[in-house]
């Protein structure tokens, strides 16, 4: 299921397996290959982006772009709001965070969160007791 409105550059370059679940504003920047797996959760507002520019000005005054494909294993959910930048690989079960900017791999089975992206921690059994995926314990503050 893809819910609209979402946006694709091509679309052709976009492999979706089964299961899949695509919410609201998904975006797709397929110059080259997405790959997503069977059983993806995508919430709204995600963005991923084959495509980036170059860092030095001089080489972006014709406009010069790099693209490397993304790859998102199976049963990988994925916030609202995240951006999965090119080249990058979200491993098998791996949860990110909601306004997660994913700039590297991330690991199968692991909670990853933040500006840049990061994995805080390992999903184990205990996580089949819960119903979310808690980061780390509340702090108190004096």
């Amino acid at each position: 299921m893809l819910l609209p409105p979402f946006h694709a550059g091509f679309g052709s370059n976009v492999h979706i397996g089964d299961d899949f679940f695509g919410n609201v504003n998904l975006t797709f920047v397929d110059d080259v290959e997405i790959r997503i797996g069977d059983g993806v959760m995508i919430a709204p507002s995600v963005t991923l982006t084959t495509t980036g520019h170059p860092v030095h000005p001089e080489l972006r005054v014709d406009f010069r772009r790099f693209s490397e494909p993304i790859v998102i294993e199976d049963k990988v959910w994925i916030g609202s709001n995240a951006v999965v930048l090119p080249g990058v690989r979200i491993g098998y079960g791996a949860v990110i965070g909601a306004g997660s900017v994913v700039t590297s791999d991330i690991p199968a089975m692991t909670v990853a969160v933040g500006v840049p992206c990061r994995v805080v921690r390992h999903i184990t059994d205990d996580d089949l007791r819960t119903r979310s995926a808690p980061v780390e314990e509340p702090r108190t503050y004096a």
